[in-house]
């Protein structure tokens, strides 16, 4: 079977992780609240805590089996693991600690780590010579050379003030890129694990509480019950284009195929990118408003995408609306269930997605490898 297949059982107190889960071959974002086991089930994968139950195999191939007897120490299992405190050894170089788990003969060069992650000027200081932006892309790189088979990231931008973090983040991606490793990515931030994962696999009291992309996880009553109360948020993907003169950023949204339509440009109050940028455009559905068009009254909100319903999912207190706007990725927008009715939303009816441009952040995620066509 292709992709990544995990079954752990692991009992600590009072608490038991029970997952058996089946996740494509890219990344997986882990997301869901304190306590719901996210980092347990990693270092679980990695052997650093007993297990009464652990298998996980890669395409096929068995890494770990305790049933079967596959049970081979951490620094054997082929498995990468970046903590969120680095854990570098802070007596030996960059390189000294880049070379530490090196697997010699193995598929990944030192060489073309430093490049990818730009370590080369950094391999003769030590980590405290380092930022903590630094020190973390040593940290994957080290990970990186170890040549595994699965790459686990338990945190690792939650320890990075908001400048570290976006210096990080291009270089999360490019591993991604490069390596097509089976990724499990930790994260309190839903919008980190929005940019750099495929899927995501949300947690609950040591359970899987829903799995898949996030218009899957939309249609999911409990999940999107558990998403609400742990800052449930999309992105929209993009490039920018311009900043005006009131100093509004602005974003040409990646529509389904690549194109970016003049009409789906949107404006961002809140821009860490320069013009030409790739971007992720993050909103929270609570800053939505939805209206029917056609639309006559001049409105105070800047930013205005057309689309249609694709469905309505209601939890106890709000309604959550997916929009398709024929975007890479659809709008979610919450609402009450009288606004429902009175808008009539049902799936297939034409609406319209405001937002203030304010309300409205947009992340840079690196230089644009080419400017889409406007």
């Amino acid at each position: 079977m292709s992709g990544l297949e995990i079954r752990a059982v692991v009992r600590r107190g009072g608490f038991t992780l029970d997952l058996d889960l089946r996740l494509g071959g890219g990344a997986t974002g882990v997301f869901g609240p304190s306590g719901s086991g996210k980092s347990t089930l990693l270092h679980a994968i990695a052997g650093l805590l007993p297990s009464e139950l652990i298998r996980v195999a890669v395409d096929g191939e068995v890494l770990v089996d305790l049933a079967a007897g596959v049970l081979p120490p951490a620094h054997r299992r082929r498995v990468g693991l970046v903590f969120q405190d680095h854990r570098l050894f802070p007596h030996l170089s960059v390189q000294g600690n880049l070379c530490y788990g090196m697997v010699p003969g193995g598929s990944v060069e030192l060489e073309e780590v430093v490049d990818l992650l730009e370590l080369g000027d950094l391999l003769d200081r030590l980590p405290r010579e380092c930022s903590g932006g630094q020190r973390q892309r040593v940290a994957i790189g080290r990970a990186l050379l170890a040549a595994p088979r699965v790459l686990l990231l338990d945190e690792p931008l939650s320890s990075l003030d908001r400048g570290l973090k976006l210096q990080v983040l291009p270089f999360l991606r490019r591993v991604q890129e490069r390596f097509r490793l089976p990724t499990l990515m930790v994260s309190h931030d839903l919008s980190d694990l929005l940019a750099l994962t495929d899927e995501l696999l949300l947690m609950d009291g040591g359970r899987a509480a829903g799995q898949g992309d996030l218009p899957t996880i939309a249609a999911d009553q409990s999940a999107v019950e558990l998403l609400a109360g742990s800052g449930l948020s999309f992105s929209l993907p993009g490039h920018m284009v311009r900043r005006d003169r009131t100093g509004l950023g602005w974003v040409a949204l990646t529509g389904r195929g690549g194109a970016n339509p003049a009409a789906s440009e949107v404006a961002c109050g809140d821009v860490t990118a320069e013009v030409g940028d790739e971007v992720e455009v993050i909103l929270g559905p609570a800053d939505i408003v939805l209206a029917v068009p056609p639309m006559d009254a001049q409105l105070s909100l800047t930013n205005h995408l057309a689309g249609t319903v694709e469905r309505v999912t209601r939890t106890e207190a709000r309604c959550l609306v997916q929009v398709d706007c024929g975007l890479e990725a659809p709008v979610l927008a919450e609402v009450t269930e009288r606004a429902v009715e009175r808008l009539a939303l049902t799936p297939g009816a034409p609406v319209v997605a405001l937002f203030k441009a304010q309300a409205t952040r947009a992340r840079g995620l690196g230089a644009a490898r080419a400017a889409p066509p406007l």
